[in-house]
């Protein structure tokens, strides 16, 4: 049965779009999200979305000791590596936070070694065991 959204109220129209952006991972370039966290103005970018999402650019510039222009920059990268997405709302443009790339890199870099040194002191703990029972 398909549904329409025309009775939905508009934050939560809006609610609904910014979902869909953010969900839509698309193909992911990790070079991308690398370059882009590199930086620490991008980074500082990202903790105030983080902190609250949802910032119109000038909201975003308040917040930072930089030009319109160069937060701008910034969020053109971070946008470039999925992990700022855009919603138009009137003439506003709200930026949100996307956290699947992030997510992403944690499973495919971080995760993947943190398993080796768990699995080690698993199997040391379990030795050690063994050797006091016996």
């Amino acid at each position: 049965m398909r549904r329409s959204f025309a009775c939905l109220s508009k934050g939560m129209k809006s609610a609904l779009e910014y979902a869909t952006n953010w969900l839509h991972i698309g193909a992911m370039d990790m070079d991308a999200v690398f370059h882009a966290l590199a930086d620490p103005a991008r980074r500082q970018v990202l903790d105030s979305l983080h902190a609250r999402n949802g910032q119109t650019l000038s909201e975003l510039c308040e917040g930072h000791d930089m030009t319109r222009q160069a937060v701008t920059k910034h969020l053109n990268i971070l946008e470039e590596a999925n992990l700022v997405v855009t919603l138009k709302r009137g003439r506003e443009k709200l930026h949100f936070l996307n956290p699947v790339p992030i997510h992403d890199i944690a499973d495919r870099w971080i995760r993947k070694y943190e398993r080796g040194r768990l699995k080690a002191l698993s199997d040391l703990k379990k030795q050690l065991e063994g050797q006091d029972d016996g």
